[in-house]
């Protein structure tokens, strides 16, 4: 997965930064027993959802990839010579 770049991109950092202010938020009103406040946070959860996927939509996150294509004999042979 490391070498993948798998979730390095703004539309990751934006979901996931709005959910865990949202988590904060629902956590901190649970501890202060204010269940408006705690439903509050939740919405912002699902709201880190829908921006991060908004944003992928817009193109800002990890684009689609493409099934790998067969190499060809002329791009097979550097490779063979550099690992002499």
């Amino acid at each position: 997965m490391a070498g993948h770049n798998h979730g390095h991109t703004p539309a990751a950092w934006t979901g996931v930064t709005i959910a865990f202010i949202g988590f904060c938020v629902a956590g901190a009103f649970t501890v202060a027993a204010k269940p408006v406040g705690f439903f509050a946070g939740i919405a912002v959860i699902a709201l880190g959802g829908i921006v991060g996927a908004a944003m992928r939509a817009a193109g800002l996150g990890m684009p689609k990839t493409q099934p790998p294509q067969p190499k060809t004999a002329a791009q097979a042979q550097p490779q063979a010579q550099t690992q002499q």
